[in-house]
């Protein structure tokens, strides 16, 4: 093998027509010199898409690069050229060596010959149960993403001349050679490839069977840890609203009031009642403190199933901190302290620099943004109002409706933007993990999402006070907003796949191979988890925060939730690109935003329960002045918020046979590097 550096000569003997192959044929697959990663078959695992003007000279150049060794700066991959050199593909696999080098780089936990999970060592790996058998021992998904992790990390050894590029594009020392590719126009996609088998079997399983359960652990196998967190904490979160969907119907049924509410809620006119709308003292009050405890319990019940999925997983030991960095981070070039190894470095002052003087101020000038926008909709609302009052025609009747379509749009507009506004200050920032830039983006967005769907609920309960309108908006936004997010989500890709992409990809089962993986490659790439959790998120603002003024919040998500589950897994499975999924051991930041929604929910409810017409009744009758009064809601305030904390102090986060499984964990990692170190 040559190093990164090579001249561009030299040839890539023509494919087979049989993709699986031996390694060591040298018919197609590059070779492997490892006697232990000679194998009689080669699974395509990644799927590299070219520029169409990529040069021949350039893709030999590329497929040497990611078959060298990586001591001489290549990748140490299986690449296959496709048809020819001149194609504007290439299919990539993994040996095995590069395979468990990657387990042990990225922390991963695996099956030890005892029957218990151990930190992966290569140095130990005869040791580890199925490590001479690759599918067995990595899941799909994982085998992918070490593909992209090898590839990700790709870097110069020298000042190098790419074949068939302009001087313009020369790689530097150091410089990240995937990274340099893209912008040159040379790598215009990469994918992990469908196993059709193995996505028709975990179909049947998922979103065509009858049962409720998900296969999690197929699900994690084929789509990784990210996309199974996900499935896990929408299957978790759903079942627990059962208890909340249950009191909500009860005092729906039993209590007049809410009987009342709910019909003012559904034909939006007032209904003749002796009493006054709003909060009453028995279901309401009962909801409201019911919410504020529930919210609690599910998400450190959640934190006990997840360290457990963690576990099982084999991910509750990640070391990403001591990883390459991540492809679009960039600095000065020196030695890391932790690691030893030459990468570029960036002082972290400058890092929180640039978020204190830029990331700060843009992401509040969108948030005034937000409020002016909410301003303009109830001052547009104002004026229609007096103009129907004035005009009295079907017009000014029409007209009614503008303010809110408006204001949708509006919303709508400055949420694309802040998007791409949000990812540039992130890519600023120039953090060093994957991890760390996720987090911040996520934060960026989750703090927007914050204001631009609770900013007006807030503003009609605490400074409008009204609470009938409050009930009406929550009711119509469960409808509405459900509604909306399965039509976009689901309905409408499924009629793009259908009736535009699907007819273009139509194979047949004698096609060349590679057309079946430029097949995957026509659909639309996976938008990611973004919008799924914020949706989720969104839903447990609205139940946990507001549903004390509306008892049915949490029967409409539950519906919702029940075909959420199912319409979620056929759109991975069917309608997007497979994506490339890094193993993750939690939820990461967005399981901190519903803890922090968890505790907002004390506030909220408890100042809502003051703009009950009972509560503020007893008050006048008893003689309390309003500072009474405040008084008192804050003390409620506090001790409901300490009742949350005992709550989360009393339910463990890891369930006491998980904490002793990674303490052992921990206890043969640090005798296993004592022993090397004796051995040294």
């Amino acid at each position: 093998m040559r190093k990164a550096g090579g001249d561009g000569d030299g040839e890539t003997a023509e494919p087979p027509n049989d993709w699986t192959a031996s390694a060591t044929a040298g018919l197609g697959w590059t070779k492997v010199s490892c006697p232990c990663c000679k194998s009689e078959l080669v699974e395509p695992l990644v799927l590299v898409i070219l520029g169409k003007k990529v040069r021949p000279e350039t893709k030999r150049w590329l497929l040497r690069v990611i078959g060298a060794p990586q001591g001489e700066g290549g990748a140490a991959l299986l690449a296959h050229p496709g048809e020819d050199a001149s194609g504007d593909i290439i299919v990539l696999s993994a040996p095995r060596c590069t395979l468990l080098k990657a387990t042990e780089e990225l922390g991963l936990c695996k099956m030890y010959r005892n029957g218990e999970m151990e930190a992966f060592s290569y140095n130990d790996r005869d040791n580890f149960k199925d490590s001479d058998n690759m599918e067995a021992f990595l899941t799909l998904a994982e085998r992918q993403y070490v593909v992209k992790y090898e590839l990700d990390g790709l870097r110069a050894q020298k000042d190098l001349r790419i074949p068939g590029l302009p001087d313009g594009y020369t790689l530097h020392h150091r410089d990240n050679i995937w990274r340099k590719l893209g912008s040159a126009g040379v790598i215009v996609g990469m994918l992990p490839l469908h196993n059709p088998d193995k996505l028709k079997d975990l179909g049947k399983a998922w979103y065509s069977a009858n049962q409720l359960a998900q296969p999690l652990d197929s699900v994690n196998g084929y789509f990784g840890n990210s996309v199974a967190f996900y499935f896990s904490f929408l299957d978790f979160y759903t079942w627990s609203l059962l208890p909340p969907a249950v009191l909500g119907v009860c005092i729906t049924y039993f209590s007049g009031e809410a009987q009342k509410e709910t019909e003012e809620s559904v034909s939006g006119s007032a209904v003749a009642s002796d009493d006054d709308s709003g909060p009453g003292v028995g279901g309401h009050m009962i909801q409201a403190v019911f919410n504020m405890l529930w919210s609690t319990v599910v998400m450190e019940l959640w934190k006990r199933r997840s360290s457990a999925l963690s576990y099982r997983w084999g991910t509750m030991s990640l070391a990403e901190r001591f990883a390459e960095p991540r492809p679009g981070f960039h600095g000065d070039l020196g030695v890391n302290p932790v690691t030893g190894r030459v990468e570029p470095l960036f002082p972290g002052w400058q890092r929180d620099l640039r978020m204190a003087m830029v990331s700060v101020p843009v992401v509040g000038l969108f948030l005034v943004l937000v409020v002016l926008g909410m301003l303009c909709f109830y001052w547009g609302e104002a004026q229609v109002q007096q103009l129907h009052r004035d005009w009295g025609s079907l017009l000014s009747q029409t007209l009614l409706y503008a303010p809110s379509v408006l204001h949708i749009v509006y919303t709508n507009m400055l949420a694309t933007v802040y998007k791409t506004a949000a990812m540039s200050l992130t890519e600023y920032e120039n953090h060093r993990e994957e991890s760390a830039f996720e987090n911040h983006l996520t934060a960026k967005v989750l703090v927007f999402t914050f204001f631009n769907c609770f900013a007006v609920l807030f503003h009609i309960a605490f400074f409008k006070q009204d609470v009938a309108l409050l009930r009406k908006r929550l009711a119509s936004l469960l409808v509405v907003t459900q509604l909306l997010n399965q039509v976009t989500e689901v309905v409408i890709p499924f009629l793009v796949d259908r009736f535009i992409s699907a007819p273009n990809r139509r194979e047949t089962k004698d096609d060349p191979q590679e057309d079946k993986f430029r097949n995957q490659s026509t659909l639309p790439a996976f938008p990611g988890l973004f919008a799924e959790y914020i949706e989720l998120l969104v839903q447990f603002g609205y139940l946990s925060l507001f549903s004390c003024v509306f008892p049915l919040t949490a029967v409409l998500l539950l519906l919702n939730n029940i075909t959420e589950i199912r319409t979620d897994a056929y759109k991975i499975c069917k309608l997007f690109q497979k994506p490339f999924s890094p193993p993750a051991a939690n939820m990461h930041v967005w399981q901190i935003a519903f803890e922090v929604l968890s505790f907002v929910s004390v506030v909220s409810n408890c100042w809502l329960l003051l703009l009950s017409p009972w509560l503020q009744n007893l008050c006048r009758e008893g003689g309390w002045s309003s500072t009474n009064v405040l008084l008192v809601a804050v003390l409620v305030e506090h001790v409901l918020i300490l009742v949350k904390v005992v709550l989360s102090v009393l339910i463990p986060d890891k369930p006491d046979w998980v904490q002793k499984k990674m303490e052992h964990i921990e206890f043969t990692s640090m005798q296993a590097l004592r022993e090397q170190k004796l051995h040294c």
